[in-house]
């Protein structure tokens, strides 16, 4: 298949990209390159697949050395000419959106830049799929669209309608902007709402890579409401695994619009994580106990009975062994930020 995903630099962009290459399709990478963390972490994801380092000049296209099939772009979500111009030259089957500006605690000090890219970008990736119609919309939601639910497990028939930010409000947005094309211009869409997710090449503004680099600087670690909190953590190779299968599952039935929980269904305690982390590390953690921040939760915990009964299967790697294999990434001179 002829596939383009968007935020190929980012963490689950990044492993998409990889699985789908070595699956033998053909996939296309557009990326911001924007600067809300370093930059030589994103470099660093398109080095691993095969794309060298440079300079990247807006709207230029880089091949990969690893890859034939792969090739990227330094391209926004907001500039409509040059998606549509990217759409014309590709003729794409499969639309994997997963370019949005990430961060809860960021949509509190930079909200135009959530609105920018999060919804008007995705309505200018939802026109230039209505234009050159795709086979099958997928795209990144998330757990905060579950925002204040107070019954747990959250399960996708849920209402979320009382999100406690103005990120977790973009990524409904989106979720309401997708079933619309799909019943005015019969757009088979598919909205994933990601749980946590961690792993190698993680992003340094979660949990993992914030208190690993703080555990081995011997710097204490930031524990929000006092570590009352938990998390379905939830492995990267099992999220990519979820996409992969479900790129095939097309909506077909009235309004062909879907969203999936794609998350562990076991939350963890916050503590409990941090203890698995000290174990991988071989360091004990230093804790500096906060308040409860503005636009967080106080759990996340998803009822994946639906993802399993359309792929057959739901993520399923144990914490221990997820934590293991991102500390020893971690320390490893693949991660440039170690």
């Amino acid at each position: 298949m002829r596939i383009l995903i968007t935020g190929a630099a980012g963490f689950i962009g990044h492993a998409l990209a990889k699985r789908l290459l070595e699956q033998g399709h053909e996939v296309t990478g557009i990326d911001a390159l924007n600067e809300y963390y370093s930059p030589l972490l994103k470099r660093a994801r398109l080095e691993d697949l095969g794309v060298e380092a440079g300079e990247f000049p807006y709207g230029g296209e880089t091949g990969s050395g690893m890859f034939p099939a792969f090739f990227f772009s330094r391209l926004n979500l907001e500039d409509r000419e040059g998606l549509a111009g990217l759409f014309a030259r590709r003729d794409f089957e499969v639309v994997v959106n997963l370019a949005a500006q990430a961060g809860v605690r960021y949509s509190l000090e930079n909200p135009y830049a959530y609105v920018e890219s999060n919804v008007l970008g995705f309505v200018n990736l939802l026109e230039c799929c209505r234009r050159r119609p795709v086979r099958h919309l997928v795209y990144a939601s998330s757990s905060s669209v579950y925002g204040g639910n107070g019954k747990i497990p959250f399960s996708e028939d849920d209402p979320v309608n009382d999100p406690v930010s103005l990120y977790a409000a973009t990524k409904r947005c989106d979720e309401l902007i997708a079933h619309v094309y799909a019943r005015l211009y019969r757009i088979p869409s598919t909205g994933l709402r990601l749980f946590t997710v961690y792993g190698p090449w993680g992003r340094p503004d979660m949990a993992p890579m914030l208190f690993s680099r703080a555990i081995l600087a011997g710097e204490p670690i930031r524990v929000f409401n006092n570590g009352d909190l938990s998390r379905d953590f939830t492995y990267i190779d099992d999220i990519i695994d979820a996409v992969a299968l479900l790129l095939d599952e097309v909506p077909d039935e009235g309004v062909p619009a879907a969203v999936y929980n794609i998350g562990c269904g076991r939350p963890m305690r916050l503590m409990d994580f941090i203890h698995a982390l000290e174990d991988a590390l071989g360091r004990k953690a230093e804790l500096e106990m906060l308040p409860m921040q503005k636009g967080d939760v106080h759990q996340t915990y998803a009822d994946t009975e639906k993802l399993r009964r359309k792929i057959r299967r739901s993520p399923d790697t144990p914490l221990e062994e997820g934590i293991r294999r991102f500390a020893e990434w971690y320390r490893s001179p693949r991660n440039p930020l170690r």
